[in-house]
């Protein structure tokens, strides 16, 4: 049950994602969890087997979003979960840009410069960035354990005062005048550090990647296109999936307030736990041949 056209929008969209996502990115965890036990992880397999994890502890706090949404925003579980559930959140959403962004380095040196890049192409490294990234993201979203929620403190207060039944409390929506003087400049550093540079990395490193593959003459057709599909279809996703709420950061700040088509544009980010596998399709001949015979994607055998 939901109150307004935004909240069934928003119980919808969680609802996809966590239906579609659970079962694909489990799939992509088996199959890179067996792929390590046989053969050893290459960097491009820790960075993706981050990148899935990430994307399952995100869909594993998905049931309390949609459970927020069913209540009109309404935070009804016990306080402790919404800090500790946006701080989840929100780590893991910005989590995926910088694995993301791994990802497409990781892609670039291999063609760019594949004799020095294959001298120096350690897996360890590829550990030491995923550690430094969820460290990064962690520090980064402490803001939400910082920042007490104005909202719920209020309806404690209205409670005491006149006996009336206080206002529901919210998870992170209302701020004060002096939270919002904390809250909005940490926002800008998000869209700048998290979000701006990691884009700006992902452009040019698969920019430059289409560009040697379309001069490179000794590799096929298919593969050339599909590593191209790969390469446009990241940058898309990252542009689509997480360039509206960063852009709610910046105008947030602008206008000095914290703007309420905020929890719109995070829904595209939402969505993109369920299109990551997409990604590991075109980037792991094991996860096409594994996803071609469950059926997933159809079973035309000219993709394995």
């Amino acid at each position: 049950i939901c109150w307004t056209f935004d909240d069934c929008v928003a119980l919808a969209v969680y609802t996809v994602t966590f239906l579609l996502g659970l079962p694909s990115n489990l799939l992509v965890l088996f199959v890179y969890l067996r792929k390590a036990c046989k053969r050893g992880a290459a960097p491009i397999d820790v960075l993706l087997l981050n990148l899935t994890i990430s994307d399952l502890i995100f869909l594993a706090f998905l049931p309390f979003k949609m459970k927020e949404a069913s209540d009109d925003m309404a935070w009804l579980l016990p306080f402790p979960l919404c800090p500790f559930t946006g701080f989840i959140f929100y780590v893991t959403i910005y989590n995926s840009t910088l694995l993301l962004t791994a990802v497409s380095v990781e892609r670039y040196l291999g063609v760019a410069y594949p004799l020095r890049y294959a001298l120096c192409r350690r897996t360890r490294y590829a550990v030491l960035a995923s550690v430094l990234f969820w460290v990064v993201t962690s520090l980064n979203l402490s803001i939400v354990y910082i920042i007490p929620n104005a909202q719920w403190h209020k309806g404690a207060k209205s409670d005491g005062n006149n006996g009336s039944s206080p206002p529901p409390p919210t998870c992170y929506l209302d701020f004060s005048e002096e939270e919002l003087r904390i809250v909005l400049p940490v926002r800008l550093e998000l869209f700048l550090v998290l979000f701006c540079v990691p884009f700006f990395i992902c452009c040019f490193c698969y920019v430059n990647f289409i560009l040697i593959l379309s001069r490179l003459p000794n590799i096929g057709r298919r593969r050339r296109l599909r590593a191209i599909g790969l390469a446009l279809g990241t940058l898309i996703v990252f542009a689509v999936c997480f360039g509206p709420y960063n852009a709610s950061h910046v105008v947030g700040f602008v206008r000095k307030e914290s703007e309420e088509w905020r929890n719109v544009a995070l829904l595209s980010s939402t969505f993109n736990a369920c299109l990551d596998p997409f990604i590991f399709y075109f980037s792991s001949a094991e996860v096409r041949s594994m996803l071609n015979h469950c059926s997933v994607f159809g079973d035309n055998p000219s993709c394995q």
